[in-house]
């Protein structure tokens, strides 16, 4: 008799990062709350029409925890969920990379809104390691540009105002709809079209668990919501999956 070991899908905002030292955006201490004039340097047409809003970017990536961080317990509650066997993909609104840092292998992570950790040429495409562009920024470049066509660079992260991915959209609905269980951790579930696919979960009768200290739009349909601390309440919950009995 073979044991079936349920596909759990975690769907994680900023909130499964603040431990590591990188605020979240949205929260009660947000950084859209603390400085909304912020939300320009993310803002595609604001930042590909002002260079000094451009130069400022830089000087907010040059000062962002973002690579300096390293996972927390909660990002290694999930590798270790992965690694006892039980089937697990991780859809991220964050763009840190922690998941893969923690040691989730990246072909099992998708990240809805790109990665901090390179830059994209908005010109031919090219990519390269953010880190060497800062390297330019602290060389004296405020606003370094393409090494091979001279086009804006930016970081290769969704922008506001800009399309997610569709074929990682795509995947990620997929995911979603294949969950038994779906844990949506450290998300207001506010941002479109990532916060759709906790109802989407639930519509494809996936067990629903919201780990989050705000209430959000997708409590009315879920299984269970935890308010506790995610750095604590986020491996208890995996570790009481894990010891889950399959059905057979």
């Amino acid at each position: 008799m073979s044991t079936h070991r349920p596909l759990v899908v975690v769907l994680s905002g900023a909130g499964i990062s603040t431990d590591s030292g990188i605020p979240d955006y949205r929260g009660p201490n947000g950084l859209w709350r603390r400085d909304p004039e912020a939300e320009k340097l993310v803002t595609y047409d604001h930042y590909m029409a002002d260079p000094r809003i451009r130069r400022r970017a830089w000087r907010m990536r040059c000062d962002s925890p973002t690579l300096r961080a390293r996972p927390n317990e909660a990002h290694r509650a999930v590798v270790r969920l992965e690694r006892s066997g039980v089937p697990v993909r991780v859809i991220t609104q964050n763009v840190d990379g922690l998941h893969q840092q923690a040691g989730m292998p990246a072909r099992k992570v998708l990240e809805l809104h790109g990665t901090a950790r390179e830059v994209v040429c908005t010109g031919c495409a090219a990519r390269s390691a953010m880190a060497e562009a800062l390297e330019r920024v602290r060389a004296g470049e405020p606003d370094p540009a393409c090494d091979r066509c001279g086009g804006i660079l930016k970081s290769a992260t969704v922008m506001f105002g800009q399309a997610l991915d569709p074929e990682v959209l795509g995947q990620a609905m997929a995911f979603t709809k294949a969950a038994e269980i779906f844990i949506a951790v450290g998300t207001s579930l506010q941002v479109q079209p990532a916060a759709s696919l906790a109802g989407l979960a639930a519509q494809h009768n996936a067990r629903l668990i919201i780990v989050n200290a705000e209430p959000t739009p997708y409590d009315p349909v879920a299984d269970e919501i935890v308010r506790d601390p995610i750095g604590t309440a986020l491996p208890a919950l995996l570790a009481v999956i894990a010891e889950e009995p399959g059905a057979a």
